[in-house]
Parts: C-alpha cells; sequence; structure tokens
C-alpha cells in the first residue's frame, strides 16, 4: 500500500485544497497587483501610462492564470475558479462533496492575496486616493463598465454570463484528452491565453471578473481595509453579488455548449479516423 493510500481520501482533500489556495492566491497577487501599479502608481506618474495600460493588465492577468495553474495542477487540477469548479461537477464527474470545499479555498487564497497587495501598496493607494473610494476600489473587485462606462449592473450580469462561457468552453477544448488538448505540458500557458483575449475582447463591460473567488476575496479584504462602498457599484446599488452570480451562470452556459456542440461528436478512445492528428492516450 502506498503513503498516499495509508494517509487516506481526508489528508488527499487537505492537499487538493492547499494547492487551489496557493494557485488562486498567484492568481491574484499579479492579477490585483498589476492593477494597483497601473491605476493607483500610475496615476502618480509622468507621463500617464508610464507603469502600464490596458493592454498590461490583460496580459498580467492571463499571466497570473497561467503561473497559478503551474502552482496547483498536480495537486487539484487547478480550478482556481468556483465556476470552473462547479461546471466541472456538472459536467465532467467532479465530486460535488468537494465544491463547496474548493471554493472557500479559492476564496481564501484571493483573499489572502488581495490583502498583501493591499499592504505592499499602502503608500501609493492613500497618496493616489485618499478616501479610498471606486478610484481605487477598482483595484481589487470590479465595478459596471470599470466604473466609468454607462453600463449599468445589469448589463455587467450579462457580460459575466458571457464572459465565463467563453473561458469555460475553451477551457473544457483544450482540456479534453479526446479533443487536440496543447502538448508538452503547455495547457496552462494556453488558459492564460484565453484570460488574456477575455480581457482584451470583454473587459469594457464589468472588468472580466468571470471568477467569483477572484471577485469576492478582494472585495472582502479591501472593505475590512478602509473601503466602506466595496459592496456597491458607482450608482450606490449592491453589486457584489453579480460578479458571484453571473460567472456561476456562465460557466454552466459555456459547459453546456461544449458538450452540445462539441464532445459528444468526439470519438471514443482508442477510435482513430484516417487522416486526424492522433488522439492522447486515454
Amino acid at each position: 500500500m502506498t503513503e498516499e493510500k495509508r494517509q487516506g481520501g481526508r489528508s488527499g482533500l487537505i492537499g487538493e485544497l492547499s494547492a487551489e489556495f496557493a494557485g488562486t492566491m498567484v492568481l491574484i497577487l499579479f492579477g490585483c497587483g498589476v492593477v494597483a501599479q497601473v491605476v493607483a502608481a500610475g496615476a502618480l506618474t509622468e507621463p500617464p501610462g508610464a507603469l502600464g495600460d490596458h493592454d498590461s493588465i490583460a496580459w498580467a492577468w492571463g499571466l497570473g492564470v497561467t503561473l497559478g495553474v503551474y502552482v496547483a495542477a498536480r495537486l487539484s487540477g487547478a480550478h482556481i475558479n468556483p465556476a470552473v469548479t462547479v461546471s466541472l461537477a456538472a459536467f465532467k464527474g467532479f465530486p460535488w462533496s468537494k465544491v463547496l470545499p474548493y471554493t472557500l479555498a479559492q476564496t481564501l487564497g484571493a483573499f489572502v492575496a488581495a490583502l498583501l497587495v493591499r499592504w505592499n501598496y499602502t503608500e501609493v493607494l492613500a497618496a493616489a486616493d485618499p478616501k479610498h473610494t471606486f478610484k481605487t476600489q477598482f483595484v481589487f473587485s470590479t465595478l459596471p463598465g470599470n466604473g466609468g462606462l454607462p453600463v449599468s449592473e445589469w448589463g455587467a450580469l450579462r457580460d459575466q454570463i458571457i464572459g465565463t462561457a467563453i473561458l469555460v468552453l475553451l477551457i473544457f477544448a483544450v482540456t479534453d484528452l479526446l479533443n487536440s488538448p496543447p502538448g508538452a505540458n503547455l495547457g496552462p500557458f494556453i488558459i492564460g491565453l484565453i484570460v488574456v483575449a477575455i480581457g482584451m475582447a470583454w473587459g469594457a463591460d464589468a472588468g472580466y471578473a468571470i471568477n467569483p473567488a477572484r471577485d469576492f476575496g478582494p472585495r472582502l479584504a479591501s472593505f475590512l481595509t478602509g473601503y466602506d462602498t466595496a459592496w456597491r457599484d458607482q450608482y450606490g446599488n449592491l453589486y457584489f453579488w453579480v460578479p458571484i452570480v453571473g460567472p456561476l451562470i456562465g460557466g454552466l452556459v459555456g459547459a453546456a455548449l461544449y458538450k452540445l456542440l462539441i464532445s459528444r461528436f468526439l470519438p471514443v478512445a482508442g477510435q482513430q479516423e484516417v487522416g486526424r492528428t492522433p488522439a492522447p492516450e486515454s
């Protein structure tokens, strides 16, 4: 009997949760960190944009996903997103009993990472926004229209459903061994590029949270450290629920679309059509 089997399932789950915590923490360290640098520190420098722009934000978020997945993949599968976890449970047989523990570990990882960003950028945030308003709240959590465009919470909800549906559909595609997944352990890199692309194409209406833990964990951290309006948007409406509900719905939509349009037509393991790219071994 192996050491892993002797230790039992509980220690296995602890390892998985530890990986989800660490992977999500890495994601947020880079994600919230780059927004703090561009939005807060950038407001204090000349010329404007000297420390980055929207593209650097999109790239850092994508690279944060890539690095977080590399950290966690072996132990937990590196969901690092409750919307992905729920979608895997609904469509791929992931145990429902693990959904809540995974979600809590992901949210805690995001919360701790946001506290580190908040602490590290204390002086910069205070100088750029002494009253800790929506001007720098955006460093930690999302707002409709990124706080400036005329988008309501319902428009942002629509955006989060669509954006997360795209994310999960593509994640299912690049991780499906019966499809044509990336080789040479490049899956995490490709998933990071998916997030970069979503940020560049779908980032205007709601800041592409597309991840309940990514938004709620940092939102809670900012609230506990001086951002009194963290739960509301710039219109005064309760908004924190949008980046939670939207991604959970969107993830299920994306997974369902992948099953409807692609996976049910894929050959079973072992079959190989003449002229097709060889499929990985099952």
